[in-house]
């Protein structure tokens, strides 16, 4: 599974937050004006994600087991969603 999924370029049109699967964990980079981070996390690692819907956009904080929750910001509702789907489809299995 190789599927990427990028905030909406409305809100940040130069540097949308971007999600990145891989065969064994999640990519989340979370772009700044003169910076970037991107945070691997290992399936395994997650024990949790919350989605938290606005008027038009969502934000999906993702809860590691052993470091501090990874917070990035408007996705669309549908993206949000399936982010998160794809993600407990990964952790439960």
């Amino acid at each position: 599974m190789n599927e990427k999924y990028s905030a909406s370029a409305l809100m940040n049109p130069l540097f949308p937050d971007e999600v990145s699967f891989g065969e064994k964990g999640v990519t989340f980079k979370v772009r700044k004006l003169f910076k970037s981070t991107d945070n691997f996390v290992f399936y395994s690692d997650i024990s949790g994600v919350e989605i938290e819907n606005g008027v038009i956009f969502s934000t999906i904080r993702i809860i590691p087991r052993m470091r501090p929750e990874i917070i990035i910001n408007n996705f669309s509702k549908g993206d949000a969603k399936r982010v998160k789907e794809l993600i407990l489809q990964k952790v439960q299995v």
